[in-house]
């Protein structure tokens, strides 16, 4: 694995971080309080080229390897938490119409998710189930050239999203199969979204989209009837390395906030950083996100090269966030009754984060995927 950047990727990061640090986070707090992203930050993210830029440039993307895909996210994230969810989301689903849907379906729906001028989510839980993703209750029957979904997803981005990728029972096999995976336009009859209210990410709009007799073209089908869990899943290996920059670059951006605070704020007469009890929590901070970050950025580089990543990205998916959580805690406890003020963004990122120890997989499931891949499911738990 190279550690170093190119020349390209530095300028990439550069310009990501520059972004983030001008036009994210100064609106950080307040897009919370509007609960949305608005649409001209999806536009200029897009026409930045911060969407999915892994996506081939016939889809509309960049073509750039899935490792500075992830450095540019960890660098929004240090912005704007929420807002590196359209590249989070974005990057998953685009993969995933790139991937699996026919041609010209694929032409319609990801160049609007690299622009930043539709939403298309992804909606795998349901309201009822949470983990047990491979037993849905929406079921997908089939009526002529087309398919009738009815039941209920849970996802996130869901209020701004045009379209979301969905995965339905299309017969009783049993749990983890006779599951087909569609893309369906939300802006139709027989769709209802739920808003969802969340103690953080409330910018990200998560709900619940019912389906009420909601007619679906056959040629929306994503890979095989009846193989979408093991064919279209594969795709989460991506995003859970994916979700790990993002919640580092969250914690980063708090601690590099920390050292200058401790810095500057006096206490006895002389700074706070003078005391091991202040600046010994912000080296172990440095250490732990600096060894997430290289296991992510790790995940990222055997993707690309082709390689099996999937043990190293369930690791992304439970360690990063519980690590950045840990870190943004600390920092918090260490700016003292400013940390808890609402004023500094630091409470808001440590609620924002907490989701992602939730969501997208929950370390529990994480867990056992690493089990299964050391093990093989006849000896893990």
């Amino acid at each position: 694995m190279e550690f170093s950047l190119t020349a390209e990727q530095q300028t990439l990061v550069d310009s990501a971080r520059e972004y983030a640090r001008e036009a994210l986070a100064p609106g950080y707090q307040e897009r919370e309080k509007a609960r949305r992203i608005e649409e001209e930050v999806r536009l200029e993210m897009g026409a930045k080229g911060f969407i999915a830029p892994e996506i081939s440039k016939e889809l509309g993307g960049q073509g750039l390897s899935r490792l500075t895909s992830g450095m540019l996210l960890e660098q929004i994230s240090t912005g704007d938490f929420n807002v590196g969810y359209l590249q989070v989301v974005g990057s998953l689903v685009g993969q995933i119409l790139a991937q699996n849907a026919r041609p010209e379906v694929a032409a319609h729906w990801v160049p609007q998710i690299t622009s930043g001028e539709g939403i298309v989510g992804i909606g795998l839980s349901e309201p009822h189930a949470g983990s047990d993703a491979g037993n849905p209750r929406l079921r997908a029957e089939q009526d002529g050239s087309n398919w009738v979904l009815t039941g209920a997803k849970s996802m996130s981005l869901l209020g701004p999203a045009n379209g979301a990728v969905v995965f339905a029972r299309t017969s009783d096999e049993g749990r983890g199969r006779g599951i087909t995976a569609f893309v369906v336009d939300l802006n139709q009859p027989g769709v209802t979204k739920e808003p969802y209210s969340d103690m953080g990410t409330r910018a990200v709009a998560r709900g619940a989209a019912h389906f009420d007799h909601v007619r679906v073209p056959a040629e929306n089908v994503l890979g095989q009837v009846g193989q979408g869990f093991s064919q279209v899943m594969q795709g989460f290996d991506f995003s859970r390395a994916l979700i790990g920059l993002q919640c580092v670059g969250t914690a980063q951006q708090t601690v590099n906030e920390t050292w200058e605070y401790v810095s500057t704020r006096e206490a006895f007469d002389r700074p706070i950083s003078k005391n091991q009890g202040v600046a010994f929590p912000l080296a172990e901070a440095e250490t732990l996100l600096t060894a997430a970050r290289l296991l992510c950025y790790q995940t990222l580089w055997l993707k690309d090269a082709g390689l099996p990543h999937t043990a190293e990205a369930a690791m992304c998916k439970w360690w990063a966030p519980k690590t950045s959580y840990d870190v943004i805690n600390t920092c918090l406890l260490l700016h003292g009754q400013y940390g808890y003020r609402t004023e500094k963004p630091i409470e808001q990122r440590l609620r924002d984060v907490l989701g992602l120890q939730i969501g997208d997989g929950t370390a529990q499931i994480m867990k056992l995927i690493i089990s299964r891949q050391k093990l093989g499911r006849a000896l893990a738990p």
